[in-house]
This record gives C-alpha cells, structure tokens and sequence, in this order.
C-alpha cells in the first residue's frame, strides 16, 4: 500500500511510535519559529531548560504583532529577543519586517522540512509543501533544544481538487467553502492534504492562503504537493536550489475524500462572528461597510494586494469608507512600492499599514461602534477586532476591494458589471521577489551575545508535581467554542504583560468574566467548565500559563481544541471530558472534588475519573492522555519534568 505525502514526511522523521491513526508519535524537527507574543517565553523556558544552543537547521524569531511599541515593555521585549535570537543562534526579523508566516515562507520554508511554530498560523508553508504544526511555546522550546515533537497520529484526508476557479473566485473564498461545509471543528484531529488535477491550477499564495486558514478548520496541518509551481515560485525568491519534486504515492490510501470543483467556486464572506458562518456574499449585498482591510497572513503577500490594487486603479473609495492596506511582509512593501502600485492606492483613498499582525489581534485600526468592517483576515471572533460587538467580515481581496470602492458589501461581479470597465485582476506573481532583507539577520549577523531583560521580563512560573486530592469550586462554567482570546485578550493593552505572568494574569477570562480573575486568586484551588471546543484560536500557551498561574487545578469541557490541550498538559492542569448532560447539570460556583487518588490514577493509566459535584451527585469523566502526557501532568508540567531527564542523561531533551 502506497502512502500520503504526509506519511512520507513524518516517516522521514519519525523517532518514536508508529503511524497508525490516534497512536502518539514523536518526531525530529528541521524548522522553528516563533514570534513575539509567545517567543519572550519560549526563549526564557529554553534558558530555564539550561540549552545553550540552537539544534534545529533553522530557528526563526519575529516580531510581528507588537510593532508599534506603545511603550517600553513592548520596546524591551523586543530588544530581549533580538538578544536571545543572537544568543542561542536563531534568525531574527526585526520589528516591520513582516508577519512571521509570511517572511518565513519567503525566506525558509522548503519542501519535505517540519517544522513546529508557536504560532496557530504556522500551517501556512504546507503550500510549498511543508509539514508545519502550530504548538505551544515550551513544545517549540524543547524542539530547539534537539527533542522530539509528540503527537497523536492524525487521520489524513485527501481534498481533491478538480476544475479551475472562475474569474472573481479567489483561494480564499476555496477554504471559506471548506469552513462553510466542515465547521471550525471539522479539521480536529485532522491533516488536509490536497490533491488532484486542480491543484496545478494555484499558484503557492493561493495555496498558503488555503493552508495558512486551515487552522480555523480545526485541522492540525495542511499540505500541498510540489510541482511546478513550486519551483517557479522558489526560483523568483533565489531559492530554487530547495525545490523537491514530492506527493503521494499513485496508490495511497486515505481516511477520507472530500472533493471540491474549484469552477463551482464563487465569492464568498464569513459573517460575524465565526469563520464558519459562510455565506456567498449576494445573500449579504447592500450591507453599509465603513472600514476595510486587506493584509494579514492569509491575504498580506504581494499577490493579495495587487489584485486590490488593480480594481482601485483610477478609481476612489467611498467616502464614508476607510481603506487601510496591512502587508504582511515588507517586501511586498516594497515591490508594491517600486511598481507605482502603493501610489496609485494612495491616489485612490488608502492608508498603507506597518507590515504587522496589528489589527488581526485588536492592535490598531480598531473599527468604529456599530459599524461593519471587512477583511481579508482569517478569524472574527466577537470582540477580535478590538471592540466589543464587532460586526467582523472576513472575505478575499477582491470582495474587500469592491466594497471599499461601493461602501457596501457587493458581489465583485455584480460591481463590474455595473462600473462596466472593471476587469477581473486574476493572480500574477511578480517577475521577481526582489525585496532587501536588511531587517533579517543572520545568526552569525548577531548584534547580541548576552541576553538583555528589562524590567517587565519575569521568570516562568512552576506548578507543583501534581496532588493525590483535588477539589475546589467551579469557578466560571462558559460555553461552547470559547477561544484563546477569551481566556487572554490579545489587545496591546493587555499583551504588553506577555513576559510578566503576575500581572498578565489579571487579566484571565476577563471578556467572559471580569471578576473571574479576582475570585480564583482568592479561591484554594477551582475548576473552569466549559462546553466544546474549549481553547480554540492562537496557539499562545499563557491561556494555559495564567489559569495555573491562579491556582487553578484543571478544566472539565466537553471537548479541547488539540494546542491548548497539550498546553494544558505542558503546564500541570488536568484537562478532563465530560458529556453534554453533565455539562448542563453543573453550575457556576458548584463544589467539585475527584474522588480518585489523582495523582496515582494519572501514573497508573486510569482513564476514568470519578467527579463530586457540590456534595450531592457524581459524573465520570475521562483523561484521553498518553504516557508521555500522563508523566508531564503528574510532575506538574513539562518544564520541570524535561528539565529533570535533561539534568540525569545529559543529553537533549525529550520527554519520553
């Protein structure tokens, strides 16, 4: 029996386990990256590992979402990666460099190479044919260090692509379509490997644009083959030396099919406030835009914002319509630049952004009380955006293009055929990615050999190895799908406290409950209750950090997103499935106690827990944990317990 691409790659570099689908695997990893919310921590905890040096082929650290520098900490933060970058041998990209998926696919990504990111965005390079997984900071910090990365075997669906997309049909609106049909848990547990004779159609932006949203499916990775495409498109960035031809055996089996027929693709929007709340954008025609944004890492590259770039050309916007251009690198700045296109945008009525990650977390260009902004971005999570409330659209360039240009939500053909000489802008390369890289700098480049904290950079915090008793109240019980940016608002207010856990903490569940905070500090020990898909979104393991932080002992929902899952695991807090009707039987502020001796049943391989609920009735609960993942949990997180087999074998780290 032949195999995927993805079992090809993970073969490659399998080190422990076997691929059978949900058995544990560990794996070597060629690649790193990280950025600048969660890489303060990921270089601290490879500090608190006692490494001293780089192991991967390539470590990348950028600054990406916090480049305005509102004051000094966001400024020292900096400063203090750019040090630790120089100090352990990694590739820094300065501040406005760009987004750390995008630069990191112009410079890095390679065909065949893993590589885990602590970022949820990091699927992006499977567009050129990279196996690339988003993690927790302190997987990434132990993967730098020479260990393994460990994960459940995931099934592998084959998405075969027939057909060719129509004019005004983007790739965007292709994994809108997939959301529109899978959900935002579609994906778990997933690899999405794409396939077929449309697939040649795409160019690699097309391609990272499917795999970098990917993550809203909840899929742990997505994958393209390599062909021509690829080559040509290494060759333009002066990497062509990389290209391999690789794809999946002619008799590969898969879990199963999906097919979709790119020409049956038309444009599309997600509305407020889900990625998976999809519709084609005339069911939402006439609706009132007052802001849009094209950029980010899903649409931010050259190719995203040409096509905007060509529709405006002789044209304004409205003007009850602001246009903001957010490029995800700077050299798609600067080729922009050097064709005349930021010009003639200029000319048109739009405001050219900082290449950041900025206003897809809520930093900047936050849009105005009951008003409808548009964007190319790929989440629009209630309150995302900066605001409360938001009315959030996420859509293609081109979609985002016509509404500035009509100051309403409007099908781009429809626009067209109303101005009557606006044509279809379709996709172009450029003839070369001829961008400086002055704002990359090389390990053996490094301005730093010392690490540089300031005073805002704490140290990481450590749980005790896990109790035999465990028992305290409910804290807050939630619902379904709370996301990452529930548990740890990514606003600049709050995410300048990234490397300061005491006072970033305050902040915990602050847009689900602003006491909660307060309470569990107050509180000897709690639980959180939630619904499904519990830690959705970013991949920012202080959604883990902060809650431990407060004492809290563990999460009883009825079901966890895959990268807080394992967050939950690396810092010590017991993540625990519950069924729907015990979920809708316990209250906020109810007592609960595991029966069980917990941290004998962890060791032992218990699967099954029993759960007191205020004194009066009992559930089961299960704990679906490796091995690997039961010694983390019972030594109190992985810090301590990889720190403590580093100390005794002297070797590079690996939980195992």
């Amino acid at each position: 029996m032949g195999q995927t691409l993805t079992e090809q790659i993970l073969e490659d570099h399998l080190v422990e386990g076997e691929l059978e689908t949900g058995e544990e695997i560990g794996i070597d990893i060629d690649q790193v990256l990280t950025q600048d919310t969660t890489g303060t921590f990921v270089w601290l905890q490879f500090e608190a590992l006692g490494l001293d040096e780089v192991q991967t082929e390539v470590a990348a650290q950028y600054c990406d979402h916090q480049t305005y520098q509102f004051d000094f900490k966001n400024t020292d933060d900096h400063r203090f990666l750019r040090s630790a970058a120089g100090t352990f041998g990694a590739h820094f990209s300065r501040p406005g460099n760009g987004i750390c998926h995008n630069v990191h696919k112009e410079n890095f990504a390679a065909p065949g190479k893993t590589m885990l990111g602590s970022d949820s965005h990091t699927p992006t390079p499977g567009g050129l044919g990279e196996l690339a997984i988003g993690s927790g900071g302190l997987d990434v910090a132990v993967a730098m260090g020479g260990g393994p990365y460990y994960i459940e075997m995931p099934e592998v669906v084959n998405v075969r692509l027939e057909g060719e997309l129509p004019e005004w049909s983007s790739a965007k609106d292709v994994i809108l379509e997939m959301l529109r049909r899978l959900s935002v848990k579609g994906g778990v547990g997933k690899i999405f490997e794409y396939t077929g004779p449309g697939v040649e159609t795409l160019s690699v932006p097309e391609r990272t644009t499917i795999t970098n949203m990917g993550t809203e499916l909840g899929a742990t990775t997505s994958i393209f083959p390599t062909d021509e495409r690829t080559r040509e498109y290494l060759a333009k960035q002066d990497r062509e030396d990389e290209y391999v031809e690789i794809g999946p055996d002619e008799d590969a089996e898969y879990d199963d099919e999906i097919v979709v027929d790119l020409s049956d693709i038309e444009p599309l929007v997600a509305k407020p406030s889900m990625p998976d709340n999809v519709v084609p954008v005339r069911e939402v025609a006439g609706e009132d835009v007052e802001q849009v944004i094209v950029g980010s890492c899903t649409n931010g590259g050259y190719e995203d914002i040409l096509p905007a770039a060509k529709m405006l050309e002789g044209r304004e916007i409205d003007m009850k319509t602001e246009m903001i251009v957010a490029p995800g690198s700077k050299q798609a700045s600067e080729i922009l630049a050097r064709e005349g296109w930021t010009a003639e945008m200029m000319a048109a009525g739009v405001n050219f952004s900082e290449a950041t990650c900025g206003a897809c977390i809520g930093i900047g260009h936050v849009p105005a009380s009951d008003s409808v902004s548009v964007r190319t971005f790929n989440r629009n999570f209630e309150g995302r955006s900066g605001i409360e409330d938001d009315a959030v659209f996420l859509s293609s360039p081109e979609v985002a293009a016509a509404a500035a240009i009509k100051g309403e939500l409007v099908d781009p053909r429809d626009l067209a055929e109303e101005l009557g000489d606006m044509e279809a802008p379709g996709m172009e390369l450029p003839e070369k990615y001829n961008g400086s890289k002055t704002d990359l700098i090389a390990p053996d480049e490094a301005v730093d050999d010392d690490l540089i904290k300031g005073p805002n950079i704490g140290d990481v915090p450590l749980k005790d190895p896990l109790d035999a008793h465990l028992a305290g109240p409910a804290l807050l019980k939630m619902d379904d799908n709370i996301t990452t940016d529930h548990i740890i608002p990514a606003t600049q207010d709050i995410l300048m406290y990234r490397s300061n856990i005491p006072k970033l903490s305050e902040f915990t569940l602050s847009r689900v409950d602003d006491t909660f905070a307060q309470r569990a500090l107050e509180s000897d020990g709690g639980f959180l209750v939630a619904g499904e898909n519990y830690g959705q979104g970013s991949s920012r393991e202080h959604a883990a950090l902060c809650p431990m932080y407060l004492g809290i002992e563990g999460v009883l929902a009825q079901s966890f997103a895959r990268i807080h899952k394992a967050n939950l695991f690396n810092f010590g807090l017991i993540p625990l499935t519950i069924d729907a009707d015990d979920y809708a039987k316990i209250e906020q502020g109810d007592d609960i106690e595991i029966v069980d001796d917990v941290a004998e049943a962890v060791e032992s391989g218990q699967e099954e827990f029993t759960v007191r609920v205020d004194d009066g009735w009992e559930l089961t609960a299960t704990l679906d944990a490796s091995e690997r993942e039961r010694r983390i949990l019972a030594a109190g997180g992985k810090l301590p317990l990889t720190r403590a087999q580093y100390d005794e074998g002297g070797a590079a780290p690996a939980d195992d």
